[in-house]
This record gives C-alpha cells, sequence and structure tokens, in this order.
C-alpha cells in the first residue's frame, strides 16, 4: 500500500498481506488566527472554525448521506464525526487532530460506492492565513495510525491560499474492491452544500 501519495494519484487499498481495507480515519488539525496588536504590540487569538465532512453515493451517484458537525453518524453508523471543533488550538499546534472522522468499511452499507471527503472554513476563513492546518487520510482509528495515505498541508501550500473550501479525497468502490483517489484540489465554494454539488458534479 502506498505512503503519502501526491494529488491525483490513485491506489488500490488492498494490503500487502492480501486482506481488504477495514478502518480509515480523515483527521484534521489546525490553529488558531494570531492577530497583531495595535502599533504591533501584544497579540490576540482569533478562533478558526474548519469543518470536516464525509459525502457517501450509490453506484448511479446519487446522494445517500452527508456525515457532518450536524449529523455525526451515517444511517448505517459505519461512518461517525468526531465533533464540531469551533476554535481551532488556542495554545500553538498540540500535534493532536482536532476533527476525525472514521469509516467502517466491513460495515458500510453494501449500496455506498464513493465516500467522498471535503474540508470547509466555516467563518470563510481563508485557508491561507492560518498558521497552521493539516490533514491526514489514513488506515487506523483515532488513537492508532497504521498507514498513511494522503497528508495535505493546506495552510502552507500556495495551492490553497485565497480558498475556504476543498475536496480531500474519494475512495470508491471498483469490481467489490475499494480504491482510493487522493484529490487535494480547493474550490471556489463558500458552503458545504455547494461543495456537495461540485463533488456530485466533477469529482466521481
Amino acid at each position: 500500500m502506498a505512503i503519502n501519495l501526491q494529488k491525483g494519484q490513485r491506489i488500490s487499498l488492498e494490503k500487502s498481506n492480501g486482506s481488504k481495507l477495514q478502518n480509515v480515519c480523515v483527521g484534521i488539525n489546525w490553529g488558531a488566527i494570531e492577530k497583531k496588536g495595535l502599533f504591533g504590540f501584544g497579540s490576540t487569538k482569533e478562533a478558526v472554525d474548519l469543518d470536516a465532512s464525509c459525502i457517501l453515493y450509490d453506484e448511479g451517484k446519487k446522494l445517500i448521506d452527508v456525515v457532518y458537525f450536524g449529523n455525526l453518524r451515517s444511517k448505517d453508523r459505519a461512518v461517525k464525526h468526531s465533533g464540531d471543533d469551533l476554535t481551532g488550538d488556542m495554545a500553538g499546534n498540540d500535534g493532536l487532530d482536532n476533527e476525525v472522522i472514521t469509516v467502517d468499511f466491513a460495515t458500510l452499507s453494501p449500496t455506498v460506492s464513493y465516500v467522498a471527503f471535503v474540508l470547509n472554513s466555516f467563518r470563510g476563513q481563508d485557508f491561507g492565513t492560518i498558521p497552521f492546518a493539516s490533514i491526514r487520510i489514513y488506515e487506523g482509528t483515532p488513537k492508532s495510525v497504521n498507514e498513511i495515505f494522503a497528508t495535505y498541508d493546506i495552510a502552507h501550500s500556495k495551492d490553497f491560499a485565497g480558498h475556504v473550501s476543498m475536496v480531500m479525497g474519494v475512495f470508491y468502490k471498483k469490481n467489490g474492491e475499494w480504491k482510493f483517489n487522493a484529490i487535494g484540489e480547493p474550490t471556489r465554494d463558500r458552503k458545504l452544500e455547494e461543495t456537495v454539488k461540485t463533488v456530485t458534479a466533477t469529482y466521481l
């Protein structure tokens, strides 16, 4: 299984021992924006609210479900969201994911053929203004990382500056086997509803 894919790469998720992928996590870690005080003296922290979401589709690319801060579990309970983080790391990077979405492919409804992950800046804060913001998509659990499929440093990549939403990647089922497309593309959307439409039209 490949590690740390570049955007646009696709991989099969059958592991080297022949077993099938079961548990996937998408973790987002980010920090609050530091604002300089008047005349450059002192500073304050501005909370940043990034929202990770997961979109499920059937084989015909029809929307089945959306897991996000307002709906923390899919109907089949195979996809779970850790909950909404409204601030980011206020005291500096603690190295921990602020939001995590987990997918159990073993219990995922057989009608699901596409599992897309997206990120939106809820308050419309430009990705380029956030001091640190990183994404990792990996096999494992929120407490255990087995193999990383893709990582994105959205705070320090010029590709994401000027944007407030992005498509992280899409897991898709082909001939009964799950594969992964590391997309890593910003979009011009402002809200999750718009990003769902963009994924449906462009990335499946």
